[in-house]
Formats: structure tokens, sequence, C-alpha cells
């Protein structure tokens, strides 16, 4: 079992930067690929960023250049530095860790989740 905690969601302005992050316990950490979704309201989960446990990484289109997802295994934490927030990326960010060797971009693949944390970024 793998416990994921998610923290630095809040109101921003557009242009504006925020980094979450997502601690980890349980499991050995570095045995997971991790990765973070968000979901619009009415909306399912969408694909945002993911890391495997050496450190390649895999973004969706939507955030490429803009959003930097980084693990630092010693501390079990995932982050997601996401800068030049515009109000399009408003919604419920969630962590996720999947028991797989490569930067999954499928929930399915997915074992693990946090409760999530809100980002809402004004205009």
């Amino acid at each position: 079992q793998v416990q994921l905690v998610e923290s630095g969601g809040g109101l921003v302005q557009a242009g504006d930067s925020l980094m979450l992050s997502c601690t980890a316990s349980g499991r050995t950490f570095s045995n997971y690929a991790m990765g973070w979704f968000r979901q619009f309201p009415g909306k399912e989960r969408e694909f945002v960023a993911a890391i495997t446990w050496y450190g390649m990484t895999t973004y969706a289109d939507s955030v490429k250049g803009r959003f930097t997802i980084s693990r630092d295994n010693a501390k079990t934490t995932v982050y997601l530095q996401m800068n030049s927030l515009r109000p399009e990326d408003t919604a419920l960010y969630y962590c996720a860790a999947a028991r797989v060797t490569w930067g999954s971009i499928h929930i399915s693949d997915y074992n693990y989740w946090g409760q999530g944390t809100q980002v809402t970024v004004s205009s």
C-alpha cells in the first residue's frame, strides 16, 4: 500500500507560478513511476505529467514547456512546477503512483491516488 498526500495548491493569477508536492509513504517509493493528473468540473481526469523512477519525463501537450515534473527519491516526494499558469489550468490536481517502469499517461496503470489539491487561476 502507498499513501499519497498532495500539497501546494491555491489561488493564483494568470501568469503566476505554483509548485505542487506529493509525498508518499508505505512501499518503496523508487519502485514506482509517478504521475500528475487533473480533473475539470464535470470532466474525466486527464493526464498532465509523469516521471519514471530513473527520471524520464512525459508531458501532456497542453502543459509542455510550462510544467516540470521532478522527484526526490530520498524524500519520497514528487513535484509539479507550474509556470505561466492560465485560467484553463484551473482544476483539481491529483498525484498517482504506478507499479510500472515507464511514465504512463493512462489512468488505468496507476495503482494509488492522492486526495487531490485544488489549483485556481484567475484571469
